[in-house]
């Protein structure tokens, strides 16, 4: 008996991963009570049940919080000066990257450990994590070429995804310090040296859609051909994911992503773009869903209302 109290006393069961809209989890132990023996010094035990409730929008609170730290260490890293490496897939990272993932990571790790964290330097270092019924996705600093090269188009993103949906997100744009945030039942908003703002998408004007391409994708003939076919009022180039939150906001209409992505590019916009009343979805109409053992994106189209 003395064995089990002792092999009871330091086990602990972690709980499955959320499902429904809110993050619960709950630690099955066993503690000894002191007090029970009296004085004959004998112990009795019982099983405490540990309880922690997380709505979505005390998550988003956390992604956002999160974001907005990570866009300071990305800011104060520009300033300082950083050096530029290359990965093995033939992609630039820098100090910002892996600084603002650390900070991030270790955040959400802290404060819902229950629920696994999909980072992209951590799978570049190796580490792949596997697809789990909900689990954050992490891109610390997209759009490392644009930051890189001096230009103000990158971002911080942190989504949850529940079920295969990317159900919220929080996007900072260091250099416009500005956030971006929303999701399922959640408002959609931009925060900036102004305030707090609702946004929304807006309904295409008569003389053709606006249109954001990517600045490195700008002469792919498949989006040559595939905005051939639409009534174009302007096509724009700019990197990483600030194409989203202009969407998102009703400053442009359209945004074709014909070449690759990955998850933790896309789920924290598309939680936002969707929650402004936008849509991202592939190119037959099917909705963009997540869980991809590879992690890898086919090609989508983000629209603003239709």
């Amino acid at each position: 008996m003395d064995t089990l109290k002792q092999l009871f006393s330091a086990v602990w069961v972690r709980p499955p991963c959320p499902l429904g809209n809110s993050a619960m989890g709950s630690s099955l132990f066993f503690a000894q009570n002191q007090s029970d023996g009296g004085m004959t010094g004998q112990h009795s035990w019982r099983m405490v049940l540990s309880m922690t409730s997380h709505t979505d929008a005390d998550l988003l609170a956390l992604a956002a919080r999160l974001a907005e730290e990570a866009a300071d260490i990305i800011r104060t890293i520009r300033v300082r000066g950083f050096e530029t490496l290359t990965k093995t897939d033939a992609s630039p990272v820098t100090e910002a990257d892996h600084a603002a993932e650390a900070h991030i990571l270790k955040g959400l790790r802290a404060a819902v450990p229950e629920i696994p964290v999909i980072a992209e330097e951590e799978v570049a270092s190796g580490l792949r994590g596997a697809v789990s019924p909900a689990y954050w996705l992490v891109d610390p600093l997209d759009g490392t070429r644009e930051f890189a090269a001096g230009r103000d188009d990158f971002t911080v993103n942190i989504g949850l995804v529940r079920n295969g949906r990317a159900v919220l997100g929080a996007m900072a744009l260091p250099a416009y310090y500005q956030l971006y945030t929303g999701g399922i039942g959640l408002p959609a908003e931009r925060k900036d040296r102004d305030g707090i703002h609702r946004i929304k998408t807006r309904t295409p004007p008569a003389e053709g859609l606006s249109v954001l391409a990517s600045r490195h994708y700008a002469d792919d003939p498949r989006l040559t051909a595939y905005l051939g076919e639409r009534r174009i009022a302007s096509v724009g180039n700019i990197g990483s994911a600030v194409k989203f939150a202009r969407v998102a906001e009703g400053a442009v209409d359209f945004y074709p992503r014909l070449g690759p992505t990955m998850e933790w590019d896309t789920a924290a916009p598309q939680a936002i773009v969707e929650a402004a009343g936008g849509h991202i979805t592939l190119l037959d109409g099917s909705p963009l869903l997540y869980g991809k053992t590879d992690w890898k994106n086919p090609p989508f189209v983000c629209t603003g209302t239709l």
